[in-house]
């Protein structure tokens, strides 16, 4: 397996996010503050550029009220 931030995997899991966002009709400002954190955690995901663990995952999965398994490949 590559250690690689842009896998496929994780470009899917990026792309997933977005959309499940926008099925939700939410911004990414939004979110971030159902999440408590700042709208730049939120598009960094989005866009690939930060790693997310299960947890969040998982929180991410309840806001847009979506299985974890939509997100992953």
């Amino acid at each position: 397996m590559k250690n690689n931030i842009y896998s496929s995997g994780h470009k899917f899991l990026a792309q997933q996010l977005k959309k499940a966002r926008g099925m939700s009709g939410l911004d990414q400002r939004e979110v971030a503050e159902l999440l408590d954190k700042t709208q730049s955690y939120v598009s960094k995901i989005e866009a690939g550029q930060r790693r997310i663990d299960v947890i969040q995952l998982q929180e991410f999965a309840k806001i847009y009220k979506k299985k974890i398994d939509f997100f992953i490949k």
